[in-house]
């Protein structure tokens, strides 16, 4: 079964622990999406201390954190959000030096990936498949939520899985039921969902179980 992984983008710490706290006991993983208005035009709460600390009960739980950066210079960040307890950290392949984000994340105890915007060819992040411990495919542009899914990435998804079968593939963007079917038979085993989950707010449960299912 595909696994299901909240997303949360926020610009306010008290609503980014809130949602946190609503769906970890639902979950495995959680993702937070970190934006600085560089390489895209999102930007979300930036204390990685502050979100540290609103986490922390979560983690002490069992719930794990992948963040997913969308900045610019992500190396910046690796080292607060490990400090944070975050266990993945995800940077896109637009940043300002992929080769050396994947080279500084390596030397902690995480795991981490990059990940594709929608309009990127795929033989930007070709060269990385081999060095991450998973890829991200964005299906809808990186930054806002509420966005519809795009078919057509699926071709991205479906050459990673087909010459990298063993390499967990996760998408991010206009997660459904009905968009389910779709990257599950494209061979992604991770989906990203943030305006599904946090629309159904007042029963988690069922959503997550209608996207698994899809």
């Amino acid at each position: 079964m595909i696994q299901i992984i909240p997303g949360i983008n926020e610009k306010d710490i008290k609503e980014l622990v809130r949602k946190v706290t609503s769906v970890a006991p639902h979950v495995d993983y959680i993702q937070i999406d970190i934006g600085d208005n560089t390489i895209i035009p999102c930007e979300s709460y930036r204390d990685i201390e502050k979100i540290g600390a609103g986490i922390a009960p979560c983690i002490a739980n069992g719930t794990k954190f992948e963040a997913h950066l969308m900045v610019g210079k992500p190396r910046d960040y690796i080292s607060a959000l490990v400090t944070a307890g975050f266990s993945r950290i995800i940077a896109h392949v637009e940043c300002d030096d992929p080769r050396e984000f994947l080279a500084d994340a390596r030397t902690h105890e995480i795991e981490v990936g990059l990940a594709i915007d929608t309009e990127t060819d795929f033989e930007v992040i070709e060269p990385f498949l081999e060095d991450v411990d998973v890829v991200l495919v964005m299906t809808v542009e990186a930054g806002s939520s509420g966005q519809l899914f795009e078919p057509e990435t699926m071709e991205k998804v479906k050459i990673i899985s087909r010459n990298l079968p063993d390499l967990p593939i996760e998408v991010d963007g206009g997660m459904t039921p009905e968009t389910m079917k779709i990257v599950k038979e494209a061979g992604a085993t991770r989906a990203v969902s943030t305006s599904y989950i946090f629309t159904n707010e007042q029963d988690i449960a069922s959503a997550l179980d209608a996207l698994a299912n899809g």
